[in-house]
């Protein structure tokens, strides 16, 4: 049977699986049984019945566009690839792909520690968060929040991935910029300026509501003018698919 390549960022989908095989004598019907096994595919591959614009399939080395498209038939010794690309903005032309329901997660519980924090006066809680999110951009593995998603939430079916074109980087700098405003937010609330340091506090409150509710990511923002105006590190330009 032919066999068809599931990239990392799909493979949420498939159950984890890497290779999977597939049944038919076109890339049409191989795409169908594809997404006959694995149904959330679909809405990633497909937009109203055409496969997405940015969704490139591959028999071997040959990119299907330049053969038959979809009608393109396929041997039982095949193997296809599916390699999503951009339109502008990401390395090597693979598409990036970002979990929101993480995002989300990790907003929800920004937004739940702070508050509760600001309720009972409680410094620390806003140095745990600070700590917890330096932590997280430093190293993405060791996000506290967005382990609780990956680990219980999503496992237990109570969040389902919501996997968007997008990078990485700008989500990242904006939680720097969060550990940045909660660590300095602590500062001011132990030399006892408590106005600055809980309105410090509430500015993050704000920002990750803004992003948990409207999905507008001020941090985001922030990255991508400094990548517009060329500034060294900040290299990502925003996907366009």
């Amino acid at each position: 049977m032919p066999t068809i390549k599931i990239p990392t960022p799909l493979r949420t989908y498939t159950g984890g699986n890497a290779e999977i095989e597939v049944s038919g004598n076109t890339v049409a019907a191989i795409l169908e049984d594809l997404v006959a096994q694995y149904p959330d595919l679909k809405q990633h591959l497909f937009h109203e019945g055409q496969l997405r614009d940015f969704v490139n399939v591959f028999i071997g080395e040959d990119d299907i566009r330049e053969r038959d498209g979809i009608n393109t038939a396929v041997q039982a010794t095949d193997r296809l690839r599916i390699i999503p690309s951009i339109a502008g903005g990401t390395d090597e032309g693979i598409l990036s792909q970002v979990d929101h329901s993480a995002i989300r997660t990790n907003q929800a519980a920004i937004i739940t520690l702070l508050l509760f924090a600001f309720i009972v006066q409680l410094p620390l809680l806003v140095g745990f968060v600070s700590l917890t999110l330096f932590i997280g951009t430093m190293n993405e593995r060791l996000n506290l929040f967005k382990l609780l998603y990956q680990s219980v939430l999503r496992p237990r079916g109570i969040l389902k991935p919501d996997i968007k074109p997008d990078n990485p980087e700008p989500h990242r700098f904006s939680q720097g910029l969060g550990a940045t405003f909660t660590a300095l937010s602590t500062l001011f609330l132990i030399i006892k300026l408590s106005v600055i340091g809980w309105g410090l506090a509430w500015l993050v409150i704000v920002l990750a509501g803004l992003n948990l509710f409207t999905g507008f990511c001020a941090g985001c923002f922030v990255y991508y003018q400094l990548s517009k105006h060329n500034v060294r590190g900040f290299n990502k330009r925003p996907i366009r698919i």
